[in-house]
């Protein structure tokens, strides 16, 4: 059996595959690092836990998915603000029996590092641990910047405006149905395209440019679920929403399910990562944004005391629509 690497080499063996940035002036190596936010600019700032057995499975996910699941979430992030990566940062806590062997460090680095690369996002230190007990614990905190005071927000949503997401909803629900019936079949899964559970895309230069271009009112990125992620924009909003069943644009993975799954995963499936957003009915927003396709698919409303928060219009009738999206503790 291999002896364990070490906390030190496991940092050097992260450094060596680290790339210098403009924006990083100082990376790892020391006990601090140093950015450089570009003139007139604001830093945001977000942070998420991928937790061993309850964000994903050793069993069921290969460490390239896990390494880009880690990434993808703080990303998202930033994209619904509109905000551009300046840095991100990893604290990674791994039991004895992952640090006995490189491999699967390597295979997490090569999905992580892959999609920081591919969003010019330079990995500017962190922190390392052995787990206290054999799971695996990842946080990524990410650093953006946007214009002052220019940043996308949850809140500015107005009754008349219209609603939006961008690309198509519920595959990742209906790869998670797949990927717990068979882990197997997708341990050796690669393409982003077709696998949106595994490899999410998050939508930054949709939300750059919706940012740059003063397309939105207000804007989240669909990580609990639609049904979830809409309540939360209208709670910020002191707004009411409509959405249109018809209209919610179907991931051809969705498509495979029978009728009450795939609303279900259009609904309330979560890990979408795609953009949600409003804009003013007066405002031209293009059929796609950075090749990324963008669906109209409801109305805002005046909130209403003792009525729904959101409705949902289906075959020419109205119902209620309930948040039953993620829930980190039910």
């Amino acid at each position: 059996m291999q002896n364990p690497i070490g906390e030190l080499r496991i940092i050097d063996r992260i450094r060596a595959r680290t790339s210098p940035s403009n924006a990083v002036r100082l990376g790892i190596g020391d006990d601090c690092a140093i950015l450089k936010p570009p003139h007139g600019h604001e830093l945001l700032v977000t942070t998420d836990f991928s937790l061993e057995n309850r964000h994903f499975r050793r069993n069921w996910h290969s460490p390239a998915s896990i390494g880009h699941r880690t990434l993808a979430r703080g990303l998202s992030d930033l994209a619904a603000m509109g905000a551009k990566p300046l840095a991100a940062f990893l604290s990674l806590a791994m039991p004895k029996s992952i640090a006995r062997n490189p491999r699967w460090l390597d295979g997490f680095l090569d999905g992580l590092l892959a999609l920081a690369a591919a969003h010019n996002v330079p990995l500017a230190g962190g922190d390392t641990s052995q787990s206290p007990a054999d799971v695996i614990l990842a946080d990524i905190i990410l650093i953006g910047s946007a214009p002052a005071g220019r940043a996308l927000r949850r809140f500015g949503a107005h009754p008349g405006d219209l609603l939006y997401c961008t690309g198509t909803l519920g595959g990742a629900a209906a790869e998670l149905t797949a990927l717990s019936a068979n882990p197997r079949k997708f341990r050796t899964a690669t393409s982003a395209n077709e696998h949106p559970h595994l490899f999410p895309q998050p939508r930054l230069a949709v939300g750059q440019a919706l940012l740059r271009r003063h397309l939105a009112t207000a804007c989240i990125d669909l990580s609990d679920g639609l049904s979830t992620d809409l309540a939360h924009l209208c709670t910020a909003s002191n707004a009411s929403a409509e959405l249109d069943l018809a209209a919610l644009p179907l991931h051809p993975l969705a498509a495979t399910l029978d009728d009450r799954a795939q609303i279900n995963a259009l609904l309330h499936g979560g890990e979408d990562y795609e953009l949600l957003f409003t804009a003013a009915p007066s405002t031209k927003i293009p059929r796609s944004i950075a090749n990324v396709p963008i669906t109209r698919i409801g109305c805002i409303l005046k909130a209403q005391k003792n009525k729904p928060q959101m409705t949902l219009l289906s075959d020419n009738d109205r119902f209620e629509l309930q948040p039953h999206g993620w829930e980190h503790f039910a």
